[in-house]
């Protein structure tokens, strides 16, 4: 169509897929983890998201026509099993994310009704209807999928910006309050390491701009632009959301709310209002990111298959969609029915800081086609398989089902690649 997009464009692609539904889906685990030094754990995982940014952005401006996780990966490792087993895994990976954001629908949806007398519903209703409904809109429009998404970014941010406004105001009113955030009040170094990781998947959605690359006008100039304007304004909105939540309620309602915590962050300044606007902010914005979600990891299944690394069968349309679609929203429902919060949500950081750290390893390999910086490739790939395995460690301690799920998930996907590989030969 010949439709070039802009830098701004681009930024905002970036920003809608990180300020999805991870925010409101991993905030309260984060401050349960890291306490005072919350604001510190959003940075660490930004960090490692701005240095992972620098080898997507440079891969991106090399291969733009290819763009993508997938492509990147076949560059540097062919179709042999290692590369299929990772691009299963990002798969996995993306059906770990929705029923994470399901997970965070469904929490803040059962709280917004018990606010107005409806007790006890069961939050799988929720989860699973979300799930559903975002399936038939991708199979009704896949436009419609896009306008919800533009107009969800706007919102989101809009009340997400108001919201850290308020939040300060409140803080200049009982600066007290800023006593959570002191040092004494911070977990050990580890832990806020492990805060960090968890809530990682907060940041994975950058890697959504090396799609729209080919589209970017003056590429050359706008690449590294497009990766860093999006990460660095997410990475300073994550830090201002972190100190307004901890400095708005103490730690241990905090904990009282934890799947819901950021519209209980609202409640203080501004009372059932602020709880109810930021509830359904949070209904909107998760919404939009299982949407947004489930019309992507069928599209990675789909180009997975056709590259020869899932049988074909993943290839074939139902209802004039790929069966991808389908089979990724009846996975994603039976993961978010089956597991709770912190394990879907360490499954889905294992899976990324694995992928990322590829990714980065191959930026380093080729840093000479790139014309980048190798020591910036390597320093992002050391980073992160240093907060996978520091993740691993401390989450098997208090979380083991949770690290059981996510070693299990890369364990299969190469295991499917494997098996796949030795009966297609021919």
């Amino acid at each position: 169509m010949n439709k070039k997009i802009g830098l701004k464009d681009a930024i905002s692609i970036g920003i809608g897929g990180m300020v999805g539904g991870g925010i409101f889906a991993v905030l309260g685990l984060a401050v349960s983890l890291a306490k005072g030094g919350t604001p510190i754990a959003f940075l660490f995982a930004g960090i490692i998201a701005l240095l992972t940014a620098y080898s997507y952005a440079k891969l991106s401006k090399k291969y733009p026509e290819n763009g993508g996780t997938v492509k990147f990966i076949h560059q540097q490792f062919g179709n042999g099993v290692f590369a299929g087993g990772i691009n299963n895994l990002l798969w996995i990976s993306y059906i770990v994310m929705l029923a994470l954001y399901a997970s965070a629908f469904g929490s803040y949806c059962a709280e917004l009704l018990s606010v107005t007398g409806e007790k006890n519903i069961d939050v799988r209703i929720f989860q699973t209807s979300i799930i559903l409904i975002a399936l038939f809109i991708n199979y009704l429009s896949v436009k419609l999928v896009s306008e919800i998404e533009s107009i969800a970014v706007i919102i989101k941010l809009l009340i997400l910006l108001a919201f850290i406004g308020v939040g300060f105001y409140g803080l200049s009113i009982h600066p007290e309050n800023l006593q959570q955030l002191s040092p004494k009040n911070w977990e050990s170094p580890l832990l806020l390491i492990s805060g960090g990781m968890v809530i990682f998947v907060a940041y994975e959605g950058f890697e959504l701009i090396a799609n729209s690359i080919s589209d970017l006008k003056d590429k050359e100039k706008n690449t590294e632009k497009a990766y860093f304007g999006a990460v660095g304004f997410v990475v300073v909105l994550y830090i201002l959301i972190a100190i307004v939540t901890v400095g708005a309620l103490p730690f241990e309602q905090i904990a009282n709310a934890e799947d819901y915590v950021l519209a209980k962050a609202a409640e203080p300044t501004l009372g059932q209002i602020g709880f109810t606007v930021i509830t359904i902010t949070a209904l909107i914005s998760t919404f939009s990111a299982i949407n947004a979600t489930i019309l992507g990891s069928g599209r990675v299944n789909y180009d997975i298959a056709k590259d020869n690394e899932l049988p074909k069968y993943f290839c074939h349309e139902f209802w004039g969609k790929p069966i991808g679609l389908l089979i990724t929203a009846v996975l994603s429902i039976l993961l978010v029915n089956l597991f709770n919060l912190q394990s879907i949500s360490t499954a889905g950081s294992v899976g990324f800081l694995l992928i990322f750290s590829i990714v980065n390893y191959i930026g380093f390999k080729k840093h000479k086609e790139l014309a980048s910086k190798k020591t910036i490739h390597l320093i992002a790939c050391i980073l992160c398989l240093l907060a996978f395995f520091t993740l691993i460690i401390q989450q098997y301690s208090t979380n083991k089902t949770g690290v059981l799920i996510a070693l299990g998930i890369i364990v299969f996907c190469f295991v499917l690649e494997f098996t796949y590989k030795l009966f297609n030969k021919n």
